[in-house]
C-alpha cells in the first residue's frame, strides 16, 4: 500500500514505534531478561516466588500487544488498553518501586508523554486520515 500523506506517513511510523516499544520491553527486557530490573520491579511489587514466570508472561503480553498494534484491528480499543496499561503500570511503579526505575519519579513524565502520543495517533491523527 502506498503512503498517501505525510499525516499516513506519520501514522505507520508511530505505530511502528509503538510496537518496537512493546517488543523491546517484553521479549529483550522481561522474557530474555537483558535488563534485570524489570523482574526486581515484578519481585517487589508481586513477590519473589514466581517474579520470573511473571516477568515471562507480561513480556509474552507485550509481545502480542506488538502483534495487535501491528494488526491494526480494533486500533482505538489497542489504544485504549495501552494507555491504561501504561498509566496503571506507572502509577504503581511511581508508589512503590521508583527507585527502580530508569529515571525514577521522573518515568511517570516519559509514560505521560508516551500515553498522550498514543492517543494522538489513534483519535487525533487517524481521524484526520480518514477526513482527507
Amino acid at each position: 500500500m502506498m503512503v498517501k500523506t505525510r499525516y499516513d506517513l506519520l501514522s505507520k511510523a508511530l505505530t511502528l514505534f509503538f510496537s518496537l516499544i512493546w517488543m523491546v520491553n517484553g521479549l529483550f527486557c522481561k522474557i530474555l531478561n537483558l535488563v534485570p530490573r524489570h523482574q526486581e520491579i515484578v519481585a517487589q511489587i508481586l513477590g519473589k516466588t514466581y517474579s520470573r514466570e511473571l516477568t515471562i508472561l507480561i513480556g509474552i503480553a507485550e509481545i502480542f500487544m506488538t502483534i495487535w498494534i501491528l494488526s491494526r484491528r480494533f486500533s482505538r480499543l489497542c489504544a485504549i488498553i495501552q494507555i491504561v496499561v501504561i498509566g496503571t503500570m506507572n502509577i504503581l511503579e511511581f508508589f512503590l518501586v521508583p527507585d527502580l526505575l530508569l529515571w525514577g519519579k521522573m518515568n511517570l513524565i516519559f509514560a505521560l508523554g508516551l500515553m498522550l502520543l498514543i492517543y494522538y495517533q489513534a483519535f487525533i491523527l487517524e481521524a484526520a486520515i480518514k477526513i482527507r
